[in-house]
């Protein structure tokens, strides 16, 4: 499944236009107010986490999602993902960087922006977002459980625990004893 990789707007053009504050007040049906509110949440957990959302841009994350499967068939998509979020998803001329700096090969980078390499996948990763019903990012599937959009570290914790509880629950009735050796049904 290849989930990890979903363009934030779909719909959202090359280059960057209108703030993001009336963009996620219309996207949410919310007031500029609560997109203020909501914005600065949310930018107070990324600077905790070390990104900074001071200055975000709306635009098309396309050439972004294609770099990281370029990066993910190389063993380097943590490192190319962790930049990107970092630099925001801006240019070609970000992604060239980011890529080349990550360890990918210069002309590999330059091959995937300058064609239509991996656009199916992150489409058809795309696609099967939708059929789950994810509308948001980030999104996490733990066990049957989803964690939709950004979560305080207590949220995430509560479905972790119901999780965590569904399985061993699970494995009670199918009568799954594990051990040191591994598990065994019945």
């Amino acid at each position: 499944m290849g989930l990890q990789n979903i363009e934030l707007e779909i719909t959202a053009g090359q280059h960057a236009t209108g703030d993001t504050q009336t963009r996620f007040a219309h996207k949410y049906g919310i007031s500029l107010e609560e997109a203020g509110e909501q914005i600065a949440h949310i930018s107070a957990m990324g600077r905790a986490e070390g990104l900074d959302f001071a200055t975000t841009l709306f635009t098309n994350t396309m050439d972004a999602h294609r770099l990281t499967k370029l990066a993910q068939r190389n063993g380097l998509a943590t490192p190319v993902i962790q930049a990107l979020f970092k630099t925001y998803f801006t240019d070609k001329n970000v992604l060239r960087s980011v890529g080349v700096d990550c360890g990918l090969k210069a002309n590999a980078v330059e091959e995937v922006l300058n064609s239509d390499a991996f656009q199916d996948e992150v489409v058809q990763d795309e696609r099967e977002a939708h059929s789950l019903e994810i509308n948001a990012v980030p999104f996490f599937v733990i066990g049957r459980h989803g964690i939709s959009g950004c979560q305080s570290v207590m949220n995430i914790m509560e479905v972790l625990r119901e999780a965590h509880t569904a399985h061993v629950n699970a494995e009670q009735d199918q009568g799954a004893r594990c051990g040191s050796e591994g598990c065994r049904i019945g």
